[in-house]
């Protein structure tokens, strides 16, 4: 059963209609063959982009759709529903694109935004690397400033669409104050087809199939300085800014993810009988899927809460690292509570909710750990000691 929305305008409820009915017809019928042969769907955000669904919360005067956070959230949740690999990579061309938006003269916004927001081209994120996850201001990747270029070394671990995106924001260390780490750290955007800039074979992942996930190294890449985006030593600030809204994306996809698994088991539930009668009719089972309904409505309400406050200017850094937590932590709750319900169906991939439990793990993981996530949200607590109440102007 498709979630209940209240949506801020008419626009906004034809736009999840129009999204809805693109997830069911063009999505849902190849997402389980992609997932198990482990191919990248490339063509599908290419139709997602043409649809104007890549640039959703970004400005249309450089190609975007002009929609707030609250409703593009809820986007990513329709998607994620049916194809949770699809809606990670929109949340994360969103991100790439972050740096841009935010930070990019006019003349490099002008450049390259309309393709990037336009869905033509397809953006990755490079701020991991193999010894430097949890903690970015440990990373190793260099920028060296050379005349008119920076020249890059080094390797950035865990990208996703790694090998297959057009372009790529990259976070490398750039000369600067010796004593704080997080100042030496500069962001560029560099085109895939860059000489020295390469991908790894794809990781072999548990779940997320459908989405290549790679190393990136980069061997003397050589790129023009009009590349770099906003000022050398601003790359972690940017980054970390991005994050917040990147774990709202996360948080949008677990609880989609969330919703096709409960989904899937009411289905079950409804048709499958035991001693005489439906099994949703029983109470044991019967109160399992009210937990998981529960569940899937907590983690919606918490990430519109954190969506309407960045729309309204608000800090909402916190709000966000509580969303992302809530949602992935009931996201494989309920995945795994969806597989029981169908029993040992559930084990075979006969049924998609092994599927979906496989996913969910790792929504637990990237875009900041969940214990990331605590540790912000308590630090958070310790310096907000007023009790202050939050309203826009």
């Amino acid at each position: 059963m498709p979630a209940s929305r209240v949506l801020p305008t008419e626009e906004a409820a034809d736009l999840l209609k129009l999204v809805r009915d693109l997830a069911t017809k063009e999505l849902l019928p190849r997402a389980a063959q992609d997932e198990a042969t482990e191919t990248f769907p490339r063509d599908v955000f290419t139709l997602l982009g043409r649809s104007g669904l890549l640039g959703l919360p970004y400005s249309e005067e450089y190609g975007g759709g002009g929609q707030p956070y609250e409703v593009y959230l809820q986007v990513l949740e329709e998607i994620a529903s049916v194809w949770s690999s699809v809606g990670v990579g929109v949340s994360v061309h969103a991100l790439s694109c972050f740096g841009l938006v935010e930070h990019g003269t006019d003349e490099q916004k002008r450049a390259w935004l309309p393709d990037m927001l336009g869905g033509e081209l397809l953006g990755a994120y490079c701020l991991s690397e193999a010894h430097a996850g949890s903690d970015p201001a440990a990373m190793k990747t260099t920028a060296r400033r050379d005349g008119d270029s920076y020249v890059l070394n080094g390797a950035k671990a865990w990208t996703t669409h790694g090998g297959n995106a057009d372009f790529y924001k990259v976070m490398a260390r750039t000369p600067g104050d010796s004593g704080d780490r997080s100042r030496s750290i500069s962001c560029f955007l560099i085109p895939a087809d860059t000489a020295g800039f390469t991908a790894d074979p794809p990781e072999k992942k548990m779940g997320l199939t459908g989405s290549s996930t790679t190393t990136m190294r980069l061997d003397d890449v050589r790129i023009p300085a009009e590349r770099l985006l906003g000022n050398e030593g601003d790359g972690l600030k940017i980054a970390l800014a991005g994050l917040d809204s990147g774990r709202l994306g996360i948080a949008a996809v677990a609880t989609g993810l969330a919703q096709g698994a409960l989904d899937q088991a009411v289905a079950y539930a409804k048709t499958r009988e035991t001693f005489g009668k439906k099994i949703i009719d029983h109470q044991g089972l019967a109160f399992v899927l009210a937990d998981m309904e529960a569940a899937i409505q907590s983690a919606r309400a918490m990430v519109l809460h954190a969506a309407r406050l960045k729309d309204r200017g608000l800090p909402f850094s916190r709000e966000a690292s509580i969303a992302k937590m809530v949602a992935t932590d009931n996201a494989m709750k309920v995945t795994t509570d969806a597989v029981q319900v169908l029993g040992g169906y559930g084990y075979t991939r006969d049924f998609p909710v092994e599927r979906y439990m496989r996913e969910a793990k790792v929504m637990q993981i990237f875009e900041g750990t969940n214990q990331i996530q605590r540790m912000v949200i308590s630090r958070a607590l310790a310096k907000d000691n007023n009790g202050t109440i939050k309203e826009s102007n």
